[in-house]
């Protein structure tokens, strides 16, 4: 009987030995897909690192540049007594007033407007500019008396006339060059508003303001559409 159960024994003991090699097969299995996964996992945070160090750096060179083209900006400011940098938008204050109700400027206005905006393209052809300037809002504000939509009309007019003074200019030595008027179609928007952003007197409220509008890192900048030659010969504003 001894016997018997030591040959019983004999086949169990085999059996566990069998069944080891599985085990330790599998054993290296789940430490391959483990080592697999951590290097699958350092990789993927070192590329979402280097995306977002990428992203920093690219938002820092934008402020950089941005910050070096508004000294220059403040800089042109300057020479034009009157005039303010406010951040990013050019207000022209007393010397860009409007009479109440109308959308003309003096001709010394005219004047003043055409000898400034150049010093406003340059910055938009300098490598950074280029980069970063979406756009240069011109916006015509009116004071509060009148209708809502009457007053929102005349500020939109406001803004309109000072595109005809740049691109309609008279005759004389602060007229905008070809190129000039070129980009002043490709870069200037209008905008009017009737009640924003009033100022403590009527008089201070009719005025216009330029706003440089800039591009943000992650937007994708759209192909220029081709402008066709500027037929007029007159403001459409004094057309009968």
């Amino acid at each position: 009987m001894s016997l018997l159960r030591g040959r019983r024994r004999a086949p169990s003991r085999n059996g566990e030995e069998a069944e080891k090699p599985f085990w330790i097969s599998f054993s290296d299995l789940m430490s391959a897909l483990m080592v697999l996964f951590l290097v699958a996992l350092t990789v993927a945070l070192m590329v979402v690192t280097h995306d977002v160090s990428r992203v920093a750096d690219l938002k820092e060179e934008r402020e950089t540049e941005i910050e070096r083209l508004m000294r220059r900006l403040q800089a042109s400011v300057e020479r034009f007594p009157g005039v303010v940098l406010r951040g990013s938008v050019i207000d022209f204050g007393e010397r860009a007033r409007f009479e109440t109700n109308s959308h003309r400027l003096l001709p010394e206005q005219g004047g003043l407007l055409r000898a400034f905006v150049p010093s406003v393209l340059a910055l938009a052809r300098d490598p950074a500019g280029e980069k970063w300037i979406k756009r240069i809002v011109v916006e015509g504000y009116a004071d509060p008396r009148g209708s809502y939509l009457h007053n929102l009309d005349l500020s939109l007019r406001r803004s309109e006339r000072v595109l005809c003074v740049l691109l309609f200019p008279e005759q004389g030595p602060e007229v905008l060059s070809e190129a000039d008027r070129q980009l002043v179609r490709e870069l200037f928007r209008v905008a009017g508003a009737s009640y924003n952003s009033q100022r403590d007197s009527a008089d201070a409220s009719r005025r216009i303001e330029l706003r440089l509008e800039f591009w943000q890192t992650d937007e994708e900048k759209p192909a220029l559409p081709s402008l066709p030659q500027l037929a007029e010969q007159r403001c459409p504003l004094d057309a009968p």
